[in-house]
């Protein structure tokens, strides 16, 4: 079996047919053992929609910085609002990206609820005076996307053999999802400055992610079992499906969850934006509960395992709760966050990436810890 050389597509509407269905569901599962990435189409948001979500995304970038400044992340404690060009880091070094992480909106917790709850919380929106429409444009997208979501997890289970309901068991109620409008500068406008990191090698957390490339340039790549990044260009009429941690935690390594990164724009060629949405689920929620018979486990690629670097997020052997490795995850990417809010868990990530460091040297494969 080979490694992947290009993203493959599928066409969400053959789900709609029973006599087209098992074609859908066996692609779909060539594409969560062997690739982690895949391009959708006939999704069910429409084109309307997603224009406007372009639109007002890419006019965020052009209010004023004091604006801006108003709905910094630093300013939440549930890691939602505005980010600062070079403002986050991954894998030690700074991508050059300028950024707003929303929400599904909830109110904050009670402060009885255990501290990984307090990733759940209100938005930081722009100004109505600023931008009218975006409060209501992204709050249709994100309601949207999380139907999509809850019916493509659906699918993943029945490809897999499971029943549909298999992951509701991981959703709250009143889930909340994520979303980040990004803005990647071209090198040009960066300068001396760029190292040309959009964002570095990552895997997603929680179980799917959905990017909607918002303008024509180049630049998502992702890493097959031999190393090799893979171009994955914008597509009209697709959203590119990343498989996450969390899936491939509870899957207990059947669905990949594959490295990807983005490279800046070339100099001259203008802004790269995406428009990002991760599928929420319950921080409660164990990575022991999923009941998984052999004939699942079976379908695991060995080839696709060991390959990508392990990040310290969702692993069995270092987290109970999913909300656990989450909070620490967001503590370890936004330090100006954690300094405000959580200063004492900053201590606590240094020695959980000390932990997997250990845990990696006696790994048979090396791997680096990010």
């Amino acid at each position: 079996m080979s490694a992947f050389s290009e993203i493959p597509i599928l066409d969400l509407s053959l789900a709609d047919n029973p006599a087209t269905k098992p074609e859908l569901l066996n692609q779909l599962r060539h594409a969560l053992l062997e690739v982690g990435f895949l391009y959708i189409k006939n999704y069910g948001i429409p084109a309307d929609l997603t224009q406007q979500v372009i639109e007002q995304g890419k006019a965020l970038f052009d209010i004023p910085e004091e604006e801006k400044f108003k709905i910094e992340m630093k300013n939440s404690p549930h890691f939602l609002g505005y980010s600062r060009l070079a403002n986050e880091i991954t894998k030690e070094a700074i991508d050059w990206r300028e950024q707003i992480d929303l929400a599904t909106e909830l109110p904050a917790p009670g402060g009885s609820e255990p501290r990984y709850r307090w990733l759940r919380g209100p938005n930081l929106w722009p100004s109505e005076e600023v931008l009218p429409k975006f409060r209501e444009v992204y709050t249709e997208y994100i309601n949207r996307m999380a139907k999509v979501s809850t019916n493509f997890t659906s699918l993943v289970a029945e490809s897999l053999g499971l029943e549909p309901t298999a992951f509701d068991k991981y959703f709250d109620p009143d889930q909340q999802h994520k979303l980040k409008i990004v803005k990647y500068p071209d090198l040009g406008e960066l300068g001396a400055s760029g190292t040309g990191q959009g964002v570095g090698p990552h895997k997603d957390s929680m179980l799917t992610s959905y990017l909607l490339q918002a303008s024509d340039h180049k630049g998502l790549q992702a890493q097959n079992s031999e190393g090799e990044w893979i171009d994955c260009p914008p597509i009209d009429g697709t959203l590119v499906v990343v498989i996450g941690q969390g899936l491939e935690a509870l899957t207990r390594g059947v669905c990949v969850s594959t490295s990807h990164q983005v490279i800046s724009p070339p100099a001259g060629s203008g802004a790269r934006y995406s428009v990002p949405f991760f599928q929420g689920v319950s921080y409660d929620a164990k990575f022991g509960e999923m009941d998984l018979p052999e004939s699942v486990l079976k379908l695991k690629n060995e080839l696709r395992q060991n390959k990508d670097n392990i990040e310290m997020t969702f692993r069995h052997d270092m987290f109970d709760h999913i909300g656990e490795a989450t909070l620490l995850n967001r503590v370890k990417s936004h330090k100006d966050v954690a300094e405000r809010w959580y200063p004492d868990l900053i201590e606590v990530v240094t020695a959980k990436k000390e932990e997997l460091r250990g845990k990696l040297t006696t790994s048979a494969v090396p791997l680096a810890v990010n």
